[in-house]
C-alpha cells in the first residue's frame, strides 16, 4: 500500500469490497447461500483489482481516447479504431476473466454449471464500475444484445452468434452495440429515418445516418430501421442485427464517419455512422421493431441505474476516507459537523440507489422465470431507478469532489473522471424528461404502479417492526399522487415530482424490508429508510432548523467500519 500522507489521504489499494462491510451484508439477503458462497472469491478480486489495477488502467484509458484510423499506411481503406492497451486489458477482465457479458446466458462462468441470478453480474460490475466506467457501455450492450437477440431472433441466426457473443476468449469474443439515434431522432424514436430494402437476392440492406453510436466497431449492432414503405411512427419500425464484417470476412458496407468528442466515458469510442447498403438480419416480426429494442433498451436502462448506483458507492466511501484521514483546524474532517451533515446525506442517497438496483435484480429474475406480476413491476421500476439514482449520481459525485478539495479538480485523482461520467446516465437511454414520462406512461396504460404498490404493501408486511412509522402511508399517498398525474394530460409538468417521490417511497420500503431479513441486523436500513422518509417525502419548514445528532451513531459506524476492512485487504 502506498504511504497514507497526512494532508492529502490516498486510498489507492483500498479494496472496494472490504471497504463496503454493507454490500456483504446485502447479497446474503438477495443471493441464495450456494451462489453467495461461490461468487464470494470473486467479489473479494473484484475489489482488490477495482481499488488497484483497474483504477490505474483507467485513469490511462480515460487520458489516452480511442483513434480512429481511415486508411493504412499505404493508403489502403482499412476503418479501424486503435484502442489503447490500458482499455484492452480493462476488455481482458470485463469480458474475459470474469465474464460479465455472458455470465447471464451459459453456464461455465467461474466454473458453474447454469447461468447466474442477474445481481451476481450486477454485483461484480457494481464493484467494477467504481473504477471504470466507460467499459461498461460496451459490456451492457453486448449483454442486453444477446438477450433482445436470443428472446425474439431466428434460431438459426442466434446459433451463428451466440458462441462468440458469450466467449471469454478475446481473441474471438464479440462485442454488441446499439444504433438507434439520428439527428432528427433523439428520444422521438418515431422520427427515425433510416430505411431497410431488400435486394434481388432477398437480403435486407440498411441506408441512412446513426448519428450517435457508441462502440461503433462492435462486431454486431441492433439498429432500428424503416422497412420501405411501411410508413410512418414507432409502428412502423423494424429491428435488424448488422454486422460489422460479412461472412467472407469482408467489410459490410458502413463508414465511421468520426468518433465523438465526448465530456466523459472517453475511454470508449462513439462515433457517427453511414449506413451505405449494409447487409443485415431482419430481427423478429416486421413492425414489431421499436417493442422488441424495447426489451434491450430496459436492459440498458437498468445497467445504467447499477452504474450510477456504484459510482456513488466509490464516491461516498472515497470522502469517508478523506473525511476520516484528513486534518483541518486541529480536527479530523469527519468530526466537523457541517462535514458531517454532507457526508451523511452522500451516505442516504448511494444507499438507495444501492437498494433499488438490487431489488430491481431480484424483480428481473423472477419476471424471467415467468412471473407475470414481477415483470409489471419491473417495467416501472427499471425507468424510476433510471431516472433518479442517474440524477443524484451527479450530486453525489460532486459531493465527494468537495470533500476532497482543490485536489479533487485535478486529473490525477479521478473525482473529476468520476464526474464527468456521472452525467451520461441522465442522457443516454432516455434523458430525465423521458423517462419520468415513461413512468407516467406504464402507469396509465400498464398498471405497472399498481402491480408496485401491491409489491410494496407485501414487503411493508414482511418488514413489520422495521418499517418506519408512517412510511406506508406515505408510500400509499405518493403512488395516488403519481396515479393522479399520469391519467391528467395537464399536469404532465409534475411527472418528475411524482417520479421521486414513488423513487424515495419505494426505496424507503425495500431498505426497511432488507433490515428486517437480514441475520443479526443492526437496524441501520430501517434507520436510512426512516431519513428518506423525513427528509425526502415528508413536509419540512427550512426555517425551523433541526437536531441531526440521532443520526450521529449512523455516520460514525460508517467512518469505522472500513478501516479494519482496510487492513484484511492488504
Amino acid at each position: 500500500m502506498p504511504e497514507i500522507h497526512r494532508n492529502i489521504p490516498d486510498s489507492a489499494g483500498l479494496n472496494a469490497f472490504y471497504a463496503d462491510p454493507a454490500m456483504r451484508q446485502l447479497l446474503k439477503v438477495y443471493l441464495d447461500a450456494d451462489t453467495f458462497a461461490a461468487l464470494l472469491p470473486h467479489l473479494d478480486r473484484m475489489g482488490a483489482l477495482a481499488g488497484g489495477e483497474l483504477e490505474e488502467l483507467a485513469l490511462a484509458a480515460d487520458k489516452n481516447p480511442p483513434v480512429l484510423h481511415l486508411r493504412n499506411r499505404i493508403g489502403a481503406d482499412d476503418q479501424r479504431i486503435e484502442k489503447h492497451p490500458a482499455y484492452q486489458r480493462l476488455e481482458h477482465y470485463a469480458f474475459g476473466e470474469f465474464g460479465l457479458a455472458a455470465m447471464s446466458h451459459r453456464g461455465g462462468v467461474f466454473g458453474r454449471p447454469d447461468t447466474l441470478p442477474p445481481l451476481a453480474k450486477y454485483a461484480l460490475v457494481y464493484l467494477f464500475v467504481q473504477a471504470e466506467f466507460g467499459l461498461c457501455c460496451p459490456l451492457s450492450m453486448t449483454d442486453s444484445l444477446t438477450r433482445t437477440l436470443v428472446k425474439f431472433g431466428d434460431p438459426e441466426l442466434v446459433a451463428e452468434y451466440f458462441d462468440q457473443l458469450t466467449s471469454q476468449d478475446m481473441d474471438v469474443a464479440f462485442q454488441g452495440a446499439m444504433f438507434m439515434t439520428e439527428q432528427v431522432a433523439g428520444s422521438d424514436v418515431g422520427a427515425i429515418e433510416t430505411v431497410a430494402r431488400r435486394d434481388d437476392d432477398g437480403d435486407w440492406r440498411l441506408y441512412g445516418d446513426k448519428w450517435f453510436c457508441s462502440n461503433p466497431d462492435a462486431d454486431l449492432a441492433m439498429v432500428l430501421a424503416r422497412p420501405e414503405g411501411a410508413g410512418e411512427g414507432t409502428r412502423a419500425l423494424s429491428l435488424f442485427l448488422l454486422p460489422r464484417r460479412l461472412p467472407d470476412g469482408s467489410p459490410n458496407a458502413y463508414r465511421i464517419l468520426r468518433l465523438k468528442d465526448k465530456l466523459g466515458t472517453r475511454s470508449m469510442a462513439s462515433g457517427e455512422i453511414a449506413l451505405e447498403g449494409a447487409v443485415a438480419h431482419l430481427v423478429g416480426d416486421p413492425g414489431q421493431g421499436f417493442k422488441q429494442m424495447t426489451d434491450m433498451i430496459n436492459m440498458s436502462r437498468l445497467a445504467n441505474g447499477v452504474r450510477s448506483a456504484g459510482m456513488m458507492r466509490r464516491s461516498v466511501a472515497e470522502a469517508l476516507f478523506i473525511a476520516r484521514n484528513r486534518t483541518a483546524f486541529g480536527q479530523r474532517l469527519a468530526d466537523l459537523p457541517l462535514m458531517r451533515r454532507q457526508l451523511l446525506k452522500m451516505h442516504v442517497t448511494a444507499e438507495q440507489g444501492r437498494s433499488m438496483v438490487f431489488h430491481t435484480a431480484r424483480v428481473l429474475q423472477r419476471a424471467d422465470a415467468g412471473d407475470a406480476t414481477a415483470a409489471k413491476v419491473l417495467r416501472i421500476l427499471t425507468p424510476l431507478l433510471k431516472f433518479r439514482t442517474c440524477r443524484d449520481a451527479r450530486k453525489v459525485a460532486g459531493d465527494a469532489m468537495e470533500v476532497r478539495g482543490g485536489c479533487g479538480y485535478i486529473e490525477e485523482f479521478s473525482d473529476a473522471r468520476v464526474l464527468r461520467d456521472s452525467h451520461l446516465g441522465s442522457i443516454w437511454e432516455g434523458t430525465s424528461n423521458i423517462v419520468a414520462l415513461d413512468v407516467a406512461r406504464a402507469t396509465r396504460r400498464e398498471g405497472a404502479l399498481a402491480a408496485l404498490r401491491a409489491h410494496l404493501d407485501a414487503l411493508s408486511d414482511e418488514a413489520g417492526n422495521m418499517l418506519p412509522g408512517g412510511l406506508r402511508e406515505t408510500m400509499t399517498r405518493a403512488c395516488a399522487y403519481m396515479e393522479a398525474v399520469a391519467a391528467d394530460k395537464a399536469r404532465e409538468g409534475e411527472v418528475r415530482q411524482a417520479a421521486s417521490a414513488v423513487y424515495n417511497a419505494a426505496s424507503a420500503v425495500i431498505m426497511a424490508w432488507e433490515d428486517a431479513r437480514m441475520s443479526g441486523s443492526t437496524g441501520d436500513r430501517a434507520r436510512l429508510a426512516a431519513m428518506v422518509l423525513k427528509h425526502k417525502l415528508l413536509p419540512a419548514d427550512p426555517l425551523a432548523g433541526g437536531d441531526e445528532s440521532a443520526d450521529a451513531d449512523l455516520l460514525d459506524r460508517a467512518i469505522r467500519e472500513a478501516e479494519p476492512m482496510r487492513q484484511a485487504a492488504e
